[in-house]
C-alpha cells in the first residue's frame, strides 16, 4: 500500500508506521502536477512490483454560498478542477498499464453527494465532483474487462477538514434518516467493497445516511 499527501507528511509517515513499513510506503506529491502523479505510480511499481488498486482520494474545496456567483471565480474552478478532476485523470492514466497487467485492476474515485445532488460546499466543488462521476463512467466503458472503475459519493464526513462545520453538521443530523454524519470508516468500507466486487463497474455509490432521500 502506498499513502500519498501534499502537506500532511508527518501524518502520512505515522500511518505507514502504524500499518508497517513492510506493507506500506509513503510518497509526498501533488496529484495535480503531472510529474508528481507519474512519480507516485512509478515509485509504487518499483517498491511493490505491481499495482492492483488505485483509490483517487485527493480532493479540495472552497466554501462559497451557492448564491454568491461572483465569488465562484474562474480561478476557483481551475484550482478545484486541477485536484478533483485532472489529478484523478493523471493518476489513472499513469496507473493504467500496471492495472491492466494485474489482471484484475480496479480504480475507485472518491466523489461526493454534491456531484449527484444540487448541494455541496460550493458550486465549483459540486461541478468538479459531477465531472469526476461522469469520468468514472466513461473510463469504465473503455478499460474493461481488465480494469473496473467505480466511485463512492459520500455526504458529510467527520474529518479535520469539516470539524468546524457545526451548522452543516447539525442540519445533516436533523435531516438524514440515520441522524448522523459519516465517519471515515463508513466510506473506507464501501471503497473496500467496490475493490472486492469483481462484477461491478461504472457505478457511483452514494454513502450519505439517506440524506438524498430528504
Amino acid at each position: 500500500m502506498v499513502v500519498n499527501s501534499v502537506r500532511s507528511v508527518d501524518a502520512g509517515a505515522a500511518l505507514v508506521d502504524e500499518l508497517g513499513t513492510d506493507v506500506a510506503h509513503y510518497v509526498q506529491g501533488d496529484v495535480s502536477v503531472e510529474a508528481d502523479a507519474q512519480r507516485l505510480v512509478s515509485e509504487t511499481a518499483e517498491r511493490f512490483g505491481r499495482l492492483d488498486v488505485l483509490v483517487n482520494n485527493a480532493g479540495t474545496t472552497q466554501v462559497i454560498p451557492h448564491s454568491d456567483l461572483a465569488a465562484a471565480t474562474p480561478d476557483v474552478f481551475r484550482r478545484l478542477y486541477d485536484v478533483n478532476v485532472i489529478g484523478a485523470w493523471q493518476l489513472t492514466v499513469a496507473a493504467m498499464p500496471h492495472l491492466r497487467a494485474s489482471g484484475a485492476g480496479c480504480v475507485v474515485n472518491v466523489s461526493s453527494l454534491a456531484g449527484v445532488r444540487p448541494t455541496g460546499s460550493s458550486i465549483p466543488y459540486a461541478v468538479s465532483k459531477a465531472a469526476l462521476n461522469h469520468m468514472t463512467r466513461l473510463l469504465a466503458n473503455v478499460v474493461g474487462p481488465e480494469v473496473r472503475v467505480n466511485a463512492v459519493a459520500p455526504g458529510l464526513v467527520d474529518t479535520p477538514w469539516t470539524a468546524d462545520w457545526h451548522d452543516v453538521r447539525a442540519a445533516v443530523h436533523a435531516m438524514t434518516p440515520m441522524k448522523a454524519s459519516a465517519q471515515p470508516d463508513d466510506v473506507a468500507e464501501l471503497v473496500l467493497t467496490l475493490v472486492r466486487s469483481r462484477y461491478v463497474t461504472g457505478e457511483i455509490w452514494v454513502v450519505d445516511g439517506g440524506l438524498q432521500l430528504r
